[in-house]
């Protein structure tokens, strides 16, 4: 389509809008989409073109932006100009985030209000808080079964109390980052209810059939989420008398995206959100928006356009806010949920490097490198203006998702390798003091993730019950190096609340019915602040792992270096237990951090001399950023101790 025709059509919509939008100022409005609506509309129309209605839903479309646009806070619209201004702000070193469950963490979201001030004192300034949104009392999957989009549900808070969160955190320049679930609803969502009464136009909003014809076509090539808990990916509904699709879980209806209906009525509560204060909205399993017959109906084609299309959406009606894409996916995969082809983002910012996240455990497993180096090899090269969320721990279970090859590569068999890791991590393997449980095992397959709280996978549980000093201190080391890593990484680091403070498992989630049956909630904690307090008392377990995290932060905030503009230079130390990177300053190319850790638990060495580097490095002035001290060195030989990390300066530089 050339542009002329496009902007024909606009003119022609814009005609068409209800008086009362016309009627009112839309300046910035009009200018971004005039920017932007060639992009909208040849991707609406490449997804839903051969429509009779297409011109409708077109309409339809802009009247949402742009009465979104109007309900937008002066405020918020003033911090989209000046993001716009400043296109890579959060790129910037100075961003930490922490990812939390508002009632676990603090009761309820008034009481997360009053505990900003702990977040500050340890440096967080960005916070993700966990599905908030209204959900069935058994049935809601950790809140990601959302029957009321608009909602926030009773147990946790209000609408109101959101937005008096979302000022708070902008006088204290935090961001506030929320969760909208794009691929389904909750069975008791009110558009399911509808569809169950026998409302055609509700039943055409998810993939309902009268028969397993379909259903048994797709079964062919679906994989199965949780097949434990809830096998296969379709559900017969009494009431209806028809099969849905629900890829997740039976409660969770699975949106169907062929109707451009749905994309509008997500659209809206997208920027919905935008306009309660988010900025920055996590966009959950977006790998599956699309589904075709004959596929896995993951990572497809038109899911990235439909991604794209609802970035464009939102960078007319609140360009401030960043996307982050809920991909758990192989690692030639997800960088795809960046925007192909392009140098800016044009689907999401934000990223999840799941693949870091789960070399980083294979490296803890095995004491060596091998795997991570050549997972880090293979992880392509992102896009310019985005970046990764690189995290230890989250919500969810950990998966080994590394690819094959590179576990061929590392001298590992992958079915075995993997066997071993979930045996490690699961206590099974007996030199191991880890205390997880295995999640959704597929007998099947062989498969299975893996569950339990940071502390307590890396050992602290086992230490503390044994008394045993010199464990405790090698599981604060290990919580610490893997925080040093995603600190340095390049991207934006995302702790998880409880890692701070050395929280272990959670087994109260047994005395829940509604619970018991997924052993995640483990590690989906109720924080003792009570616990929190021993942070400030010299020499506990809270207080070492508190004031090495806050310490760290703030020296991640202070070191240029670590803003990530794809600055990073994997580098080989010729030792297997080593994990060595250059992170480089691209406006001050002598503003260089040589980072080096070590996962083995004895001392390892290296010759500087005969690093691999591109630029010039100084070692004979060598300064540790995060200790302050400078490491001993002979005839070029740095030794780092059992799982430390340093992060290096040449003192000429600073």
């Amino acid at each position: 389509m050339y542009e002329q025709v496009s902007h024909s059509l606009l003119n022609q919509i814009l005609d068409e809008l209800k008086p009362d939008i016309r009627k009112r100022d839309l300046r910035h409005f009009y200018t971004r989409l005039g920017a932007n609506f060639y992009a909208i509309y040849s991707l609406f129309h490449h997804l839903y073109g051969a429509r009779e209605d297409f011109d409708a839903q077109m309409l339809r479309l802009v009247e949402v932006m742009a009465s979104q646009y109007l309900k937008r806070d002066s405020k918020l619209k003033t911090l989209d100009v000046k993001r716009e201004q400043d296109h890579d702000w959060f790129l910037d070193k100075e961003w930490v985030g922490m990812a939390l469950y508002s009632d676990g963490f603090a009761g309820d979201l008034n009481g997360l209000r009053q505990k900003l001030g702990y977040l500050q004192e340890l440096g967080v300034n960005l916070v993700h808080v966990m599905p908030i949104l209204k959900c069935p009392q058994g049935a809601s999957d950790g809140g990601y079964a959302v029957s009321d989009f608009r909602n926030v549900d009773e147990r946790v808070g209000t609408l109101d109390d959101i937005a008096s969160l979302a000022q708070h955190m902008r006088r204290r320049q935090m961001l506030l980052t929320l969760d909208v679930v794009v691929n389904h609803t909750s069975d008791e969502h009110e558009w399911a209810q509808r569809a169950r009464q026998g409302e055609q136009k509700y039943q055409d909003y998810y993939y309902v059939f009268d028969d397993r014809v379909v259903p048994d076509m797709f079964e062919e090539t679906l994989p199965e989420v949780f097949p434990e808990t809830s096998p296969g990916n379709f559900t017969f509904d009494e009431t209806m008398n028809k099969w849905v699709m629900t890829v997740f879980n039976s409660y969770q209806w699975d949106l169907n995206y062929t109707n451009p209906a749905v994309f509008i009525e997500m659209i809206d509560i997208i920027l919905f959100w935008a306009n309660q204060g988010a900025d920055i909205l996590r966009l959950d399993a977006v790998a599956f928006l699309w589904k075709k017959v004959g596929t896995t109906s993951q990572n497809e084609r038109e899911a990235h356009l439909i991604l794209q299309l609802m970035k464009d959406c939102c960078q007319v009606t609140a360009p401030g806010v960043l996307f982050i894409a809920e991909a758990i996916v192989a690692p030639l995969e997800v960088t795809k949920y960046f925007g192909e082809d392009a140098v800016i983002a044009k689907e999401c910012e934000i990223a999840y490097n799941a693949t870091f996240m789960a070399l980083l455990w294979d490296a803890v497993a095995t004491r060596n490198t091998k795997l991570l180096n050549e997972g880090i090899h293979s992880l392509p090269v992102k896009l310019e203006r985005a970046t990764w969320l690189n995290y230890v721990r989250c919500h969810d279970d950990i998966g080994l998702g590394f690819d094959n090859l590179d576990i061929i590569k590392a001298g590992y068999q992958p079915d075995k390798h993997r066997r071993f890791l979930v045996d490690y991590f699961t206590g099974v393997f007996d030199a191991s003091p880890a205390r997880g449980k295995p999640f959704a095992s597929n007998e099947k397959t062989g498969d299975a993730r893996i569950s339990g709280s940071l502390a307590s996978l890396v050992g602290l549980e086992t230490a503390l019950e044994a008394g045993d000093e010199v464990a405790i201190q090698q599981s604060i080391d290990i919580i610490l190096l893997l925080h040093a890593m995603i600190m340095s990484f390049g991207g934006i680091p995302l702790l998880y609340y409880g890692d701070e403070i050395g929280t272990l498992n959670d087994r109260d989630f047994l005395t829940d019915e509604s619970k018991a049956h997924d052993n995640r909630w483990m590690h989906r904690p109720r924080i003792d602040w009570d616990d929190a307090e021993l942070r400030k008392q010299h020499g506990s377990v809270q207080q070492r792992i508190f004031e090495g995290l806050r310490k760290m932060i703030a020296v991640r905030k202070s070191t240029p270096a670590f803003a990530d503009y794809n600055d990073r230079e994997l580098l080989d130390t010729k030792n297997p237990h080593l994990f060595a990177f250059m992170r480089t300053n691209p406006f001050l190319q002598r503003d260089h951090v040589l980072v080096i850790a070590n996962f083995d638990s004895t001392p390892q060495s290296l010759n500087l001399g005969e690093l691999p580097l591109r630029g010039s490095f100084e070692f004979g002035g060598l300064q540790d950023l995060y200790s302050g001290g400078s490491p001993n060195l002979f005839n070029g030989q740095l030794v780092v101790p059992p799982h430390q990390f340093y992060w290096l300066t040449d003192q000429g530089q600073r």
